[in-house]
């Protein structure tokens, strides 16, 4: 399926896209609210300013797929592969990012207040000037994160795997201890 088959058949009512291959394919500003990508193959796919409130996502790879400026609103993004990914600007509230693989993302000025990122892999990952008010965060692996910035209050980080290396909203590095 292509793009213009993908906003063809959303457009008509379809909402069901499991498991479809979208590799590299150009997707700015679409419209997919309440679609169903789950396990979609989207690596290295444009998505700026897609509206994908509400959308499932689970377990779909967006590996190096350009997000920036998109609208992620209460979408599940559980278990999803955004390692690589540009989310710089990204409209996360309420996402549900548990267990996603976040490693070396760059998610700079994303608003991901009460976002689930539990569990998440988010090492290496750049969070500078992101919004992090009351985000879930329990085993989210941060290290080598840079937070500078970022906006961490309410944040629940108890028993977050990993610190170490990261750079803190106030520019203190975590040392191992």
């Amino acid at each position: 399926m292509n793009e213009n088959e993908l906003i063809e058949k959303y457009r008509a009512g379809e909402r069901n896209f499991i498991w479809v291959y979208l590799n590299k394919t150009n997707l700015d500003r679409a419209d997919l609210r309440e679609a169903n990508l789950s396990g979609a193959d989207m690596s290295g796919a444009s998505l700026r300013g897609a509206f994908l409130g509400k959308a499932n996502l689970t377990g779909t790879n967006l590996m190096s797929a350009d997000l920036s400026g998109t609208y992620l609103s209460d979408t599940n993004l559980s278990g999803a592969n955004l390692s690589l990914a540009c989310l710089t600007k990204a409209y996360l509230p309420g996402a549900n990012l548990e267990k996603a693989n976040l490693e070396k993302a760059n998610l700079d000025e994303a608003d991901l207040d009460e976002a689930n990122l539990c569990g998440a892999s988010l090492r290496e990952a750049s969070l500078c000037g992101a919004r992090l008010r009351g985000a879930k965060m329990d085993g989210a692996d941060l290290s080598g994160a840079n937070l500078s910035g970022a906006i961490v209050t309410d944040a629940q980080l108890v028993e977050a795997a990993k610190l170490a290396g990261s750079i803190m909203p106030d520019g203190s590095q975590l040392k191992n201890t």
